[in-house]
């Protein structure tokens, strides 16, 4: 079991993002807190609370306490007495729940170029309202492969065409990269099962697929740590030797980088656990002959089917 101890204790969620994560009202979340000191939120200057990710698992556990009939005072009780022997409860282990989407008054291709607009006029709260509209409208696999992608694609093409500097592509890029980085460190971690590393092949500075792969497979309930860019060859090695994952998930879009991967999956077929390499991008996609040298297990050419090719590796987590 995964101790809430282990959650992020960085304070990002205002009560209004908690009550809708949990179900519990605002004037609650606040009762609880005046009366039974269930939690101590930051405080911003003008006085609004802040919650971290680990407030959010002990309501959680809260409100599994309270459904087997415990008063909120044994409750807090309880969580006192575990504190002050520096212990936490076991988090409740739930699958995210997919709020009901509204209808979208227009395709999601339409908001990608909405975004790709506002990203390259450097209109920041522009691109967040697109986002919290998409957000009302599509799952997360859609909003990645129907806005995100897409609006980035046409960044991409702007600055070849020279459309735009290397800072508004930057500018672009980052924000998503922020958006993206909310959404993971919004999903409840696991610390336990198997664990999967995901991030970039060596040189690999591109890291939006590998994000966003990273967010599928948390969301899936899997065990992820999310390893960012450009990771050498040696230090994945000698670091899946100190925490043994089941595998290695790597993005690779370059040659160059594809070619530096040479014999990982060979270095990591001696040490304990055998973690397996697994990998996808843009350069696999169009080169079935390196997919064949570099050996491991090629993830598809998009996310839904590495998503699927997961599954069928780490079956019933």
């Amino acid at each position: 079991m995964t101790s809430i101890g282990t959650y992020s204790q960085e304070p990002i969620y205002t009560i209004k993002a908690v009550s809708k994560r949990t179900g519990i009202k605002t004037v609650t979340l606040r009762a609880w807190e005046r009366r039974y000191d269930l939690l101590n939120p930051s405080r911003l200057d003008n006085g609004y609370r802040l919650y971290t990710e680990q407030d959010i698992q002990v309501l959680l556990w809260t409100q599994e306490r309270l459904a087997a009939g415990e008063s909120i005072s044994q409750v807090a009780a309880q969580l006192k007495h575990l504190r002050e022997n520096d212990q936490w409860p076991e988090a409740v282990m739930t699958a995210p729940v997919e709020t009901p989407k509204e209808k979208p008054p227009r395709p999601a291709r339409d908001y990608a170029e909405m975004l790709f607009g506002a990203l390259i006029t450097h209109q920041e709260d522009k691109a967040s309202r697109i986002i919290e509209d998409v957000q009302k409208y599509f799952d997360i696999p859609t909003i990645f492969e129907e806005v995100f992608f897409p609006s980035l694609v046409l960044v991409g093409e702007a600055w070849y065409r020279g459309e735009i500097r290397i800072a508004t592509e930057h500018f672009a890029s980052g924000f998503v990269r922020g958006q993206l980085m909310n959404i993971f460190l919004s999903l409840p971690t696991r610390h336990d099962g198997s664990l999967i590393l995901v991030g970039c092949g060596p040189e690999e500075t591109h890291e939006i697929a590998s994000l966003m792969f990273a967010i599928l497979l948390r969301r899936e309930g899997y065990y992820v740590e999310y390893l960012g860019p450009d990771l050498p060859v040696q230090d994945l090695v000698d670091y899946a030797a100190s925490v043994h994952p089941k595998m290695i998930v790597l993005s690779i879009s370059s040659e160059e980088s594809g070619a530096l991967l040479k014999g990982l999956a060979e270095q990591l077929a001696v040490i304990r656990g055998k973690p397996k390499l697994v990998y996808g991008g843009r350069y696999f996609n169009e080169n079935e002959e390196a997919r064949e040298r570099l050996g491991g297990v090629y993830l598809g050419r998009n996310l839904t089917e590495g998503v699927q090719k997961i599954k069928e590796l780490l079956p019933g987590i």
